[in-house]
């Protein structure tokens, strides 16, 4: 085997190795597949925000490993180990080509919280959605809050009805 040979396999070697850690970031390859079908823009920003799901969560007390995967064909994060939180779902919104969203549970009042709490940071789809534009900043502070709100939505519940 020439020395050209061995430097070709390496460096075939370590796109095979590149393109197996791409996809070992998502644990179902339905979600991967998902992700990989938006359109480049809205996929950055989500998988963003996916990150930033997942950061909130691992710094999130009592939250413990996320379950990510597909509801309603969104991909979705679910607090399966600890019940702590609400799910929480990311999407293209579908009449916006340039919209995105963060999903909650119409029936918890986390959205009217988001509200009270960020009037001005965000647009707001009803009782279930924050909405986000693909070529605006988002403030993160604001975002991480709402997102650790929402996985802490059950701990929350079972807290204030053990103070009363």
């Amino acid at each position: 085997m020439t020395s050209t040979t061995k430097r070709l396999e390496k460096k075939s070697a370590g796109k095979n190795n590149a393109a197996k850690a791409t996809r070992a970031g998502f644990s179902d390859p339905a979600v991967d597949a998902v992700f990989n079908a938006y359109p480049r823009p809205i996929k950055a920003r989500l998988l963003a925000l996916r990150r930033l799901i997942f950061d909130t969560a691992k710094t999130t007390k009592g939250v413990g490993a996320l379950q990510e995967t597909l509801k309603w064909g969104q991909p979705s994060y679910l607090t399966a180990e600890t019940k702590s939180g609400s799910t929480i779902r990311i999407d293209q919104v579908k009449s916006a080509a340039n919209q995105y969203a963060v999903y909650f549970h119409c029936q918890t009042d986390l959205v009217a919280t988001f509200r009270e709490l960020y009037p001005t940071e965000f647009s707001y789809g009803g009782n279930r959605s924050i909405l986000l534009n693909a070529a605006d900043d988002v403030s993160e502070p604001a975002l991480r809050h709402c997102v650790a709100l929402a996985l802490t939505y059950h701990l929350n519940k079972r807290k204030a009805a053990r103070a009363k």
